[in-house]
This record gives structure tokens, C-alpha cells and sequence, in this order.
């Protein structure tokens, strides 16, 4: 019986073996709980018929938490260093299958059709990266990708403005474009002294429960995000003040947008903190018309 990889022993002992040092540039941290990581795999709610995506997987301290209990795991790793350390810890489950590529660059639906089928029960898990994580999580979301939740660990701080909700100082556009396609809830805040090596910050495991229908309908799905990026530029103007500065010809639209958000329901005297993703909806159709 092998022993868990996510052990300051064992961690510390894979790299050594391999002489494997850690890139900052590549927001390298691995997790050395291993209690941490079976709490993330019980987020998940994997059974043995769930197929895993993974994104970065280190030395493999998650991947094989999720290869015991997962049909099959797929890690996505861009380091080519670490492929010989993930083909020895990751030796014992041949239901993993790492693939050596930029998960923001990969055609990860062709690899979802060829390593899981059609109608497979898929989940993300991961430790990622603080410095993709916002863009990791937006193009699974964006690109519609077949998975029916995400739980990450990410920048305790990020993850505040994920889950988010109106009126609080962490509420923002973020919160909306990833509430609009899912329901979001921390499971864990993790502090930093479970890393090697330690990162500044804490972070946070949140769950993302990708939603069979967006939150709201809306006649234009980009324009609606144009609409809420626009209305938190400057946080302590109003939103009349931000949608005409920064929506295209927005100046000479003045009398448009008090119109839309008259018909929506808005006080132009609001701020974007303090709508919610109905009210945002219902302004962003109400302004179609005039900007497109």
C-alpha cells in the first residue's frame, strides 16, 4: 500500500528524487494535507461512475484522491517536467490519463469526447494556479463545457468575490458572470501553511453547481456582461455615471439609458453593487434597442 502523496514526508521526498524545483511563474504551490484534498473529492460528490477533469495536477497529490473514487481522471498538466513524477506517484491507478498541454490552449471538448464519451458524468477539481484562475473557470463556463460542477481551490479572495452577494464590497462583475451560469458557495477556507511552498495569501475550496439554465434570460448574453463590466468601472460613481461613460457612444445616449433604466426599474442614482442579476437583466434588455 502506497502512502498518500499530499504528506510533508512523502512531498518532500518525491522532490528531492526528481531534484524538481518549483517555477513561480507557474503559481507552483502543492497542497500537504491530505485531509484537505478528500474534503474537495467529497464536494464533488464523484462516484464510481463520474469522470474527473483536472487541472494542474502537480505531483499528483489530488489526482489520486480522485482516481480512488472516480471512473477516470483526466489531468491536464503544462510543465513537462513534471510528467516523469506524475508517471511514477500516479503508477498504481491506471484509471488517469495525463495530458501534457495548457488547459487554456487545449481543445478540451475533443478530449472530453475521447477519454469520456457522451453523457458522462463529469466534474472539475482542482488546486489552480492563482494567476488563471479567474480565465480557467470562465472558459468551462463560456465554451458550455459538459460538467455539472467545478470545485477549486483558489485565492481565498477571489473566491469572496465569487460567491458574493449584492450590496457586499466583494459583489462585482465576477460574482455575476459566474453566478449567471452557476451557484456558487465556499466549502473551505485552507490556510496557507498546508503548501510547500507557502503562498502570501489563504485560499478557498468553493463549489460551483453549473446551473441547467442561466440565472436570468436575457435577449443578448454578451451585451448583458458588457452592461454589468460597464456599470462597476468605478465603484463609487452611479451607475447612470458608469453606463454613460463606458458603454460605446454612451455620452450622447444620456436620455436612452435614464429611459432603460427607468423601464427596468433602477434608480439612476444606484450603484452597480446594490443591483441584483434580475435588475441587471432587466436593464441590459431594456438598453438593447439603443446600442445595438
Amino acid at each position: 500500500m502506497t502512502k498518500d502523496i499530499a504528506t510533508p514526508i512523502r512531498t518532500k521526498e518525491i522532490l528531492e528524487k526528481y531534484g524538481f524545483s518549483f517555477k513561480k511563474s507557474l503559481g507552483q504551490n502543492f497542497l500537504i494535507d491530505t485531509n484537505i484534498l478528500r474534503k474537495i473529492v467529497e464536494a464533488a460528490e464523484i462516484t464510481d461512475e463520474t469522470g474527473t477533469i483536472e487541472i494542474g495536477p502537480g505531483i499528483g497529490a489530488l489526482t489520486e484522491q480522485l482516481a480512488k473514487v472516480s471512473k477516470k481522471t483526466v489531468a491536464f498538466e503544462i510543465d513537462q517536467r513534471l510528467l516523469p513524477i506524475l508517471e511514477d506517484t500516479l503508477s498504481p491507478y491506471p484509471n488517469v490519463k495525463v495530458v501534457h498541454n495548457d488547459f487554456l490552449k487545449a481543445d478540451v471538448p475533443a478530449v472530453i469526447e475521447e477519454e469520456f464519451g457522451p453523457d458522462a458524468d463529469l466534474v472539475v477539481a482542482a488546486n489552480l494556479p492563482y494567476y488563471v484562475t479567474t480565465p480557467i473557470i470562465m472558459k468551462i463556463l463560456e465554451e458550455r463545457f459538459p460538467v455539472r460542477a467545478i470545485v477549486v481551490m483558489l485565492q481565498k479572495e477571489v473566491g469572496d468575490r465569487i460567491s458574493a452577494k449584492p450590496g457586499s464590497k466583494d459583489y462585482g462583475s465576477l460574482s455575476i458572470a459566474i453566478q449567471y451560469y452557476t451557484k456558487a458557495e465556499t466549502v473551505m477556507i485552507v490556510p496557507k501553511t498546508v503548501f510547500v511552498p507557502q503562498p502570501n495569501v489563504d485560499s478557498a475550496v468553493i463549489r460551483l453547481t453549473v446551473r441547467k439554465e442561466p440565472a436570468v434570460r436575457v435577449k443578448d448574453e454578451q451585451f448583458f456582461f458588457e452592461v454589468t463590466r460597464a456599470s462597476f468601472a468605478q465603484r463609487r460613481k452611479t451607475i447612470l455615471n458608469n453606463l454613460t461613460s463606458q458603454l460605446a457612444s454612451g455620452k450622447e445616449k444620456k436620455e436612452a439609458i435614464l429611459a432603460a433604466l427607468n423601464e427596468a426599474g433602477v434608480e439612476p442614482s444606484r450603484r452597480g453593487e446594490t443591483l441584483s442579476l434580475e435588475e441587471f437583466g432587466r436593464l441590459s434588455d431594456a438598453l438593447l434597442p439603443s446600442f445595438r
